[in-house]
């Protein structure tokens, strides 16, 4: 029989944010994680190649017969979220920006919201028409701004640079003065420079934790399993060398030994 899993997916690393708060909040679920780490980054490049390596990415999780799909890449979930629900079939799937969009709508008092993301991300509006279809008679306004700078910024571990410091004050400056007080981090590299971001919006400004607020959700789709001995499962497309150095310091655990997968008319495990 084979064990029951959540499947998670993202562009390479930073969905590892996302899967710490699975572990944190469904320590009893077995995780299968794919990162695409041949084909990263995702956010700068064009939707019909984001769409095409959504469903590849899907097709890739459903070997692993799970009872949910989390789309832990905010550019997929909004431009391509439509593609992994169509190619997951009846099996249920969880992206990112509903759930935040809903949290930010919850803690706003001065109704304006920032959203900070990929290029592909912020083009799409996916977070702003999300907002906008929640807000509930509210008077929100939004602003965004790509940073797609910060996703290296977070791999390269410089949490505590000055480039990186200089760089988050360029990209959230008109943030800044539009006087947002919640501000949605809408790319699971960011959370990696929660602290660099919240000390320059100060403390007036709420983080939303895109992955956070997700894994909070993900709650009513569980398998409730009970088998703790079910170890969990990471794949990459590219050599895991980088991966396995980066990826606990983004996933804040030990990360088990990861494996590499190819694409030959289907994915292989090498």
């Amino acid at each position: 029989m084979i064990e029951s899993s959540i499947g998670v997916f993202d562009s390479g690393i930073g969905g590892l944010t996302v899967v710490h708060e699975l572990f944190e909040q469904l320590p009893n679920e077995r995780i299968v994680y794919f990162g695409d780490t041949a084909r990263v980054p995702y956010g700068s490049k064009s939707v019909e190649i984001i769409r095409r390596y959504a469903s590849e990415d899907t097709e890739l999780l459903l070997q692993y017969n799970p009872s949910l799909i989390v789309v832990a890449c905010n550019t997929v979930s909004a431009v391509a979220l439509d593609v992994v629900k169509a190619t997951a079939g009846n099996i249920p799937v969880m992206g990112m920006i509903g759930p935040a969009c809903l949290e930010a709508v919850a803690t706003t008092t001065n109704g304006r919201i920032g959203i900070i993301g990929t290029q592909a991300t912020v083009t799409s509006k996916a977070y702003d028409n999300g907002i906008n279809a929640v807000a509930l008679g509210k008077n929100i306004r939004t602003f965004s701004q790509a940073c797609p700078l910060l996703v290296p910024l977070a791999e390269e571990g410089w949490q505590d640079h000055r480039a990186t410091t200089l760089i988050v004050e360029a990209y959230l400056s008109p943030l800044k003065k539009a006087e947002v007080d919640t501000l949605i981090l809408g790319c699971t590299h960011y959370p990696v420079l929660s602290t660099v971001i919240g000390n320059y919006m100060g403390p007036d400004v709420t983080l939303i934790n895109s992955g956070a607020v997700a894994a909070r959700n993900i709650k009513g789709y569980t398998t409730n399993t009970t088998n703790l001995s079910a170890e969990h499962l990471f794949l990459v497309s590219d050599v895991p060398s980088k991966f396995q150095s980066v990826g606990e310091r983004f996933l804040g655990y030990k990360l088990p030994l990861t494996k590499q997968v190819i694409f030959k008319e289907a994915w292989v495990v090498v």
